[in-house]
């Protein structure tokens, strides 16, 4: 007869009170982090609502833009871990800004391009940028055949090089076009977008003579490491999948009083910016002493950006 003990031990490993008090600890650790993710996704979800059904920018008031502002930063921590500082600076009494580019110095060198790119945390997938800087044959005024993706040292013997980004037109033909008055021009000159206002229908892309502005087709990509956390509401706070971006003169700078971040990053000094409005600055000097013209003037656009020479 074979004996069996009336509490047989059962099979598999025996826990002691020390293992089963880890085992107790790690699965309320992972009970807690679940815990902590779904009310983290709640309260996305509950400032993505809010943020849904938000008014144009500028039919906000002051109360509310800092509200939204607020849900923007929260949204930016929750969703990647990022610390934004965004802004809503309003435009300055008494400047009119505007542009003079100097095509006797340009030499194609495209600090510029890098610099703005970084600076409006401009989508890096798809290799968007606002400014292009064309090479033109000595002898041509004319952007027809210039190419802007030219990868030999600069400066190309027998060429010059020309700039082109938004001219922040006095009279912009895409502000007429936008069914839903998403885009708009500022007292400061500067023609921005509400990206949260805007549809995509890309009117104002179509209307633009000058090619500046910039459509997502995808969600834009800019690594963590790389993101610019100054943002003002209407300039490079990050932008999202099937809406337009443009240039905003650095709006997030320029209304610092600081200057746009081609102009601080050109080597040649061929850049310059600054207050139409006042007798006294740069861009004044160069408007009534060079002879300076501006692209398609015949438009009647009124760009705010002008071409010299030295």
């Amino acid at each position: 007869m074979t004996y069996r003990p009336s509490n047989p031990k059962p099979e598999g490993p025996t826990l002691d009170r020390r293992s089963v008090l880890k085992q107790f600890t790690a699965g309320m650790a992972l009970l807690g982090a679940a815990s902590a993710t779904s009310s983290c996704d709640n309260e996305a979800k509950a400032l993505q609502w809010k943020e849904y059904f938000k008014k144009n920018y500028r039919l906000m008031s002051a109360d509310e833009r800092r509200e939204t502002i607020q849900r923007l930063e929260q949204l930016a921590q929750i969703n990647s871990g990022l610390n934004p500082h965004i802004r809503d600076a309003q435009a300055r009494t008494g400047v009119l800004y505007g542009y003079a580019f100097n095509i006797g110095k340009c030499r194609g060198y495209m600090d510029c391009v890098k610099a703005c790119v970084k600076e409006n945390n401009q989508d890096r997938a798809s290799n968007m940028q606002y400014i292009k800087i064309f090479e033109i044959e000595n002898g041509k005024l004319s952007l027809d055949g210039a190419e802007s993706t030219y990868f030999h040292e600069v400066p190309a013997s027998g060429h010059f090089y020309m700039g082109t980004q938004c001219f922040q037109c006095e009279k912009p033909p895409c502000v007429d076009v936008c069914p839903v008055g998403a885009t708009w021009k500022e007292p400061d000159g500067i023609v921005v977008i509400d990206y949260d206002w805007c549809i995509g229908c890309r009117y104002c892309e179509a209307a633009c003579p000058y090619w500046a502005r910039r459509f997502n087709w995808h969600t834009p990509q800019v690594p963590n490491a790389e993101v610019n956390l100054e943002q003002h509401y209407l300039g490079n706070r990050p932008r999202k999948k099937g809406v337009m971006e443009k240039c905003t003169f650095c709006i997030q700078r320029t209304r610092d009083g600081r200057l746009p971040a081609c102009a601080e990053a050109c080597p040649t000094g061929a850049r310059i910016f600054g207050n139409l409005l006042d007798p006294s600055s740069e861009i004044r000097f160069v408007l009534e002493n060079k002879k300076v013209f501006r692209l398609k003037e015949d438009l009647g656009t009124e760009p705010k950006f002008w071409y010299f020479m030295d």
